[in-house]
């Protein structure tokens, strides 16, 4: 007796199953693919757009970044002269979120409203400021 191999015009019924199955998993991936590539610009487009959101700034009356706080300024942005629109002035001032530094100016006379030069720069990132012996600040802004 002679075995012969029988050939088949359709695919077997496993073979058929096993190549839907593969199809199946193959489209179900690409949400998740889909999901991992949107999570990923929106993660760059946070990274990126973090300077234009701006730096916080805090206004203590002590020294050190210490005491009461006196007013908050979220989201400055670049270049803009902030100061207390009550023509106060805070012995300290913490701030984060600065790309490269911080100017700041003592208050009275010539060095209101970010004039004349600053008595204190600080370099970017965060940290706190605090007058020099006997002054206040008055107003800061950053670059």
């Amino acid at each position: 007796m002679t075995w012969r191999l029988k050939t088949y015009k359709y695919l077997s019924s496993w073979t058929f199953f096993t190549q839907l199955l593969i199809l199946l998993l193959i489209r179900s991936y690409q949400p998740i693919r889909m999901q991992f590539k949107v999570t990923f610009i929106v993660s760059a487009l946070l990274v990126a757009a973090a300077p234009v959101l701006g730096a916080d700034f805090v206004w203590f009356s002590g020294a050190g970044c210490s005491g009461s706080v006196i007013a908050r300024s979220p989201g400055v942005t670049k270049g803009q002269c902030v100061f207390l629109s009550n023509g106060g002035s805070a012995k300290s001032i913490s701030y984060s979120g600065v790309p490269n530094h911080a100017n700041f100016f003592e208050s009275g006379g010539k060095h209101d409203v970010c004039s004349n030069g600053p008595t204190i720069v600080t370099g970017g990132g965060s940290g706190c400021a605090t007058g020099p012996a006997g002054f206040n600040l008055e107003s800061f802004n950053f670059s």
